[in-house]
């Protein structure tokens, strides 16, 4: 059983992922009725030791004809009982969906509340759209719907999204639209909780308009889109494993919950082209894709199962527990509290 942090923000925070977390699976669980087999998002629980510091549940996509892969995270861990922690509760939601049709573009979007012991906290709030294929008016729409949603602080988040979803050895960021906001304080709890509410759900709706779009437009594609999609994903993968400060932090704190950190992982990967960005790493990152190739199955286009994601998980514990300094070598921004389970 999942004990819950005891903090009245914690709760509220807690309150505020379920209900974002039910609104989207609802969304998503519409595209499959409507695009797909109609075959609804499972729950799958976890709990962090043995639920005596909280846990999380995620909903998994099982239609296939419209998800490559897509997971919708609450998790909650606290050390309400152990007062030499600094960290008292984190609350979060991550999704991340990767359609199954190259022409509806990706997201990724994470709300958390973060609380220290001394009762000070702030939200984290992000949202961006990752596309395997250019389209300018899904750009056009996601990032209007941000700046709206955001107002004044659109302009603080998108460049503080641009910089952490930077791939400096590939000269690109990994999506077209990138929002970041990070440390959000004002010093009203109550309208801060409003605006994380506001913003998840205007991604929200953002998102799954634009995915029905495509659906509607798009109901085939080529073999040489699907391939332009697989490539992209080796790029996601490619990001999220070397310079994703979240995912990192997660994975190296615990491995209770390995597959939920990973559920940001694309379903085929070309094994090839993450290869053949070895010599732009610098020491020891080399190492890391070295050990993140060794972990994925031989060949071209491969599929990335469960217990791949596993050896994935492990090769970044291993590589970072080798190499402590190298984590000052990822994505730039503040290091993501190491009891947060993100997937991004």
């Amino acid at each position: 059983m999942r004990i819950p942090a005891q903090s009245l923000e914690a709760k509220r925070a807690s309150l505020l992922v379920e209900s974002l977390q039910t609104y989207f699976v609802g969304k998503l669980n519409d595209i499959s009725h409507d695009f797909g087999k109609d075959i609804k998002f499972e729950a799958v629980e976890w709990e962090r030791d043995e639920g005596l510091h909280g846990g999380g549940v995620r909903y998994e996509a099982k239609d296939e004809s419209v998800f490559n892969r897509a997971s919708v995270n609450v998790s909650q861990v606290h050390y309400d009982e152990d007062e030499t922690k600094k960290l008292s509760s984190a609350t979060a939601i991550s999704a991340i969906i990767h359609p199954a049709n190259p022409h509806a573009p990706s997201m990724h979007m994470h709300i958390s509340w973060t609380q220290m012991r001394d009762g000070v906290g702030y939200w984290r709030i992000m949202g961006d759209l990752n596309p395997s294929l250019s389209n300018e008016s899904f750009q056009n729409q996601f990032e209007t719907a941000l700046q709206e949603a955001s107002k004044e602080y659109y302009n603080e988040a998108k460049a503080q999204g641009d910089r952490y979803f930077n791939i400096p050895v590939l000269g690109r960021t990994r999506g077209v639209s990138h929002f970041y906001l990070e440390n959000f304080n004002t010093g009203d709890f109550e309208a801060d909780r409003l605006f994380a509410e506001h913003m998840g759900t205007e991604i929200i709706d953002a998102y799954t308009c634009i995915v029905t779009q495509a659906l509607n437009r798009w109901d085939t594609y080529t073999e040489e889109e699907k391939m332009t999609q697989i490539d992209y994903h080796t790029l996601y993968l490619f990001q999220v494993l070397t310079l994703d400060r979240g995912t990192t932090s997660g994975l190296l704190v615990h491995d209770q919950n390995d597959i939920g950190i990973m559920g940001s992982i694309p379903s085929h990967i070309n094994k090839p082209l993450l290869y053949s960005w070895l010599d732009l790493m610098t020491h020891p990152q080399e190492r890391l894709l070295l050990r993140l190739l060794d972990a994925l199955p031989e060949g071209k286009v491969v599929t990335v199962t469960a217990t791949v994601k596993k050896r994935l998980a492990n090769a970044v514990r291993e590589h970072y527990k080798e190499f402590p300094q190298a984590l000052g070598m990822q994505a730039s921004g503040e290091v993501v509290p190491a009891t947060v389970d993100n997937h991004s």
